[in-house]
C-alpha cells in the first residue's frame, strides 16, 4: 500500500503534469502561491536525490561505445543549445525569460527516466549507464559558463549564484546518493534495494516534481490569462525544440547505429534533466522561466511513448 502511494505520481505523470499544470491555473488566479517559492530549493533537493541513489559512475571506467559518445556529446552540448537559441529568437524573441527556459532544457540532459525507459524500450543499458552519467556530471559542470554565455545577453545572469545552485542540486545530491546506495547495499543487499527500494525512490521525486510545477506555473496563472498566445508561443517552442531531437536522431540511429544503440541515442537526447533544470530556474531566474520548464513536462515522457509505439510497428531505426 505504502509502495503504491509513494510511487502514484511516477507511475501516472502522464496525466498527473496536466492536471497539475490546469489546477495550478485555476487556483493561481485566485490565491498568491508566491511564499511556496521559498521552499523551492530545498524541494529540488530532495527531488533530485533519489534518482542519483544506483547511479553506477563506475561505468564510466569502460568507455568502449565512442561512436555513440561522440554522437551524444555533440548533440546535446553543442546542436542542442545552438538550436534552443535559434527557437527562442524565432517563436520566443520578445520574451527573455521564456528564451531561457527553453536554454536551461537544452543545457542539462540525463533525466533519471533514462535508463528506465531504454530497458522498457530494448535499449542498450551498458551503454545508457555511461551516457547518463557522462551526461549529467558535464551537464552539472557546462551548465554555469553555457548559461552566461547564451542567456547573459537576455537576462541578468549570476555566475556564482548559478554555480552554487547547481553544487546544492546536482552535487549534494550526486554524493548523497552514492553514499546512500552503499549504505542500503551493506544493510539490505542487492536483491531487497533492486526489488523492493529501488521501485519507490522515483516516486519520492514524483512528488518533488508536483510541488515545482505547481508553484512555477500557478505564479503565471494571472499572466498567461491576459496574454493566452503565450501560452501557445511557448509551447510552440517546445514542439519545435523536441521535434527537431527526432528530426536528427532518427536518420543518425538509422544510418550509423544499430537499432538497440539508436534507441538508447534517442533517448539520452530526448529525456532532459527537466529536475535540475526547473530547480535552476526557480531558484536563480524568473518563475517565467521556470513556466517555461514546466510546460516541457507535457512533452517528454508522452514523446518517448508514443515513438516506441510507432518504433514497434514501423522500425523507424531498423530491425
Amino acid at each position: 500500500m505504502f509502495q503504491r502511494f509513494i510511487t502514484f505520481p511516477a507511475r501516472h505523470l502522464i496525466v498527473i503534469v496536466p492536471v497539475t499544470i490546469l489546477l495550478a491555473l485555476i487556483i493561481g488566479l485566485r490565491i498568491d502561491t508566491s511564499p511556496m517559492r521559498r521552499l523551492i530549493l530545498p524541494v529540488a533537493i530532495l527531488m533530485v536525490y533519489p534518482a542519483m541513489i544506483g547511479l553506477q559512475l563506475s561505468e564510466l571506467l569502460h568507455l568502449r561505445e565512442r561512436g555513440l559518445i561522440a554522437a551524444n556529446l555533440i548533440l546535446n552540448f553543442l546542436i542542442l543549445p545552438a538550436a534552443a537559441w535559434g527557437i527562442g529568437r524565432l517563436v520566443l524573441a520578445d520574451q527573455p525569460e521564456l528564451r531561457t527556459g527553453l536554454l536551461l532544457i537544452s543545457l542539462i540532459p540525463g533525466g533519471n527516466m533514462v535508463v528506465a525507459f531504454t530497458m522498457l524500450f530494448q535499449g542498450n543499458m551498458a551503454a545508457s549507464l555511461k551516457l547518463t552519467a557522462i551526461n549529467l556530471i558535464l551537464g552539472g559542470l557546462l551548465a554555469p559558463p553555457f548559461l552566461s554565455l547564451l542567456a547573459g545577453s537576455l537576462v541578468p545572469v549570476d555566475l556564482g549564484r548559478i554555480a552554487r545552485t547547481v553544487l546544492l542540486v546536482v552535487v549534494v545530491p550526486l554524493v548523497m546518493g552514492l553514499i546512500t546506495h552503499r549504505i542500503l547495499l551493506a544493510r539490505y543487499g542487492k536483491r531487497t534495494f533492486t526489488r523492493r527500494i529501488k521501485p519507490c525512490l522515483p516516486g519520492i521525486s514524483g512528488w518533488g516534481l508536483i510541488y515545482i510545477v505547481f508553484t512555477s506555473v500557478s505564479g503565471q496563472a494571472a499572466h498567461i490569462f491576459a496574454y493566452p498566445e503565450l501560452l501557445v508561443r511557448s509551447l510552440l517552442a517546445l514542439a519545435l525544440f523536441y521535434l527537431l531531437i527526432f528530426a536528427l536522431c532518427l536518420p543518425m540511429g538509422r544510418l550509423w547505429f544499430n537499432r538497440r544503440d539508436g534507441i538508447t541515442l534517442l533517448l539520452n537526447i530526448l529525456l532532459r534533466n527537466l529536475a535540475i533544470a526547473i530547480a535552476l530556474a526557480g531558484t536563480v531566474f524568473s518563475s517565467r522561466t521556470a513556466m517555461q520548464v514546466a510546460l516541457a513536462f507535457l512533452f517528454q515522457q508522452q514523446l518517448a511513448i508514443w515513438f516506441n509505439r510507432f518504433e514497434n510497428r514501423f522500425h523507424l531505426l531498423g530491425l
